[in-house]
């Protein structure tokens, strides 16, 4: 599809943690109830300003925990009202009960996770331990390569989280620190064009609809249970669609389209990294260096990781040359062959009845630097196994003796 981008647009130098305030600003959601916690505590100050100046409507209700935040939320959207909030780290995984709660009541709740290491030990920095603790309850996640991203994410979300088929939950998760406190040009849409590409949420089952009285949060027992957790499976495949669908409608008004997955040069590629967030970014410089050496390598750069893109992922390998793939987590599945990027990965292809060598690597826990050299070290074992050169099951990138 060709995009034309349609006007100049306003750059500003903003970090993650700005633009996704910014993007707050101009959703002006009804209720945004969070809780201050590093490196996401600059996003609600922001956004305190905004409330405090009078540049949106916004009830913003300051609570005692992540878990009455996300609770706060759950009450307000079930009111009827367009409900976000925002964390990090450990404070996702305090709101881990009601993240299923909130996906079980199909509410369309926004999330902003500014990815944080869990602890122990305390570690403030960035990788993906946070959403991937919580990826089996039933929330759509999303994650940003960097602030521009996040920014166009937040406000696609609320929309995919409001259709009608959908009635989600969506985390929109960015990189700590990396990404959340660095600053780069990001360019803005004007309030007017945010408010009418989300339009007005149509508030479905509201408790205060007394014309219409619903049940929210009744207890479910063994002959019903199963048909809502079934209910709520057809819901995130739908949001496969509806994602998709909406990417296409941004893609009018912003000048480019957002997809599941991003493909960097893997048309004729032999050597192929798959990855996730900021770490994309890195990872396509350097196959622009290794390609002028003459090296057919290429990025899958992976955006939407709930509903997980199987088909995008099996189809894009498909197309390329690949003969091996090297698969990038943040984060660790103790226990697990691998981290759970690379699980899925390979269900896509094995389902697909497609056997290619792969192999795992973890990367960047707790902040960890991951630079050039890192993934240009993260091909070097993609050739290795490629060869048919024995390597370990999990490589750990610039992991210390």
């Amino acid at each position: 599809m060709a995009v034309t981008i349609i006007k100049e647009r306003k750059m500003v130098p903003y970090s993650g943690n700005m633009a996704a305030a910014e993007a707050l600003r101009q959703i002006n959601p009804d209720v945004v109830a969070a809780y201050p916690i590093t490196p996401q505590t600059e996003i609600m100050h922001f956004f305190a300003d905004f409330v405090a100046n009078g540049l949106v409507d916004t009830e913003l209700m300051t609570v005692e925990s992540e878990h009455s935040a996300l609770s706060a939320a759950v009450g307000a959207a079930a009111a009827g009202a367009r409900a976000m909030t925002a964390t990090a780290g450990p404070g996702l995984a305090l709101m881990w009960e009601i993240l299923g709660v909130a996906s079980g009541m199909r509410l369309p709740i926004v999330i902003a996770v500014v990815n944080r290491a869990l602890s122990a030990p305390i570690n403030i920095h960035g990788d993906h331990s946070d959403m991937m603790g919580a990826r089996d309850q039933g929330c759509i996640m999303l994650f940003s390569e960097n602030a521009e991203e996040e920014y166009d994410n937040m406000i696609q979300a609320i929309k995919i989280a409001e259709d009608e088929r959908v009635r989600l939950p969506v985390m929109v998760g960015m990189d700590g620190f990396i990404i959340s406190h660095s600053i780069e040009n990001v360019s803005l849409l004007t309030d007017d064009e945010v408010r009418e590409f989300i339009g007005t949420q149509k508030m479905m089952n509201s408790l205060l609809d007394v014309d219409n009285p619903v049940t929210h949060g009744a207890i479910a027992m063994s002959d019903s249970y199963m048909e809502f957790k079934r209910q709520q499976r057809e819901a995130m495949m739908n949001a496969y669609k509806v994602i998709r669908e909406v990417g296409e409608e941004f893609a009018a008004l912003r000048g480019r389209k957002y997809e599941h997955i991003e493909t960097y040069k893997t048309e004729d590629a032999e050597y192929i990294l798959v990855v996730m967030g900021s770490t994309a970014g890195t990872a396509k410089y350097v196959a622009d260096r290794l390609r002028e050496k003459g090296e057919k390598v290429g990025i899958i750069k992976v955006r939407t990781f709930r509903p997980f893109p199987y088909y995008d992922i099996a189809d894009a390998i498909e197309a390329s040359n690949a003969r091996a793939i090297g698969i990038m987590d943040r984060a660790e599945t103790f226990g697990g062959y691998s981290g759970p990027l690379f699980e899925e990965v390979c269900t896509a292809l094995y389902t697909r009845g497609k056997i290619y060598p792969v192999t795992g690597i973890i990367y960047g826990l707790g902040g960890r630097d991951c630079n050039i050299n890192h993934i240009e070290e993260a091909f070097d074992v993609v050739k290795k196994k490629a060869a048919g050169i024995e390597v370990p099951p999990v490589t750990y990138l610039n992991l210390k003796a």
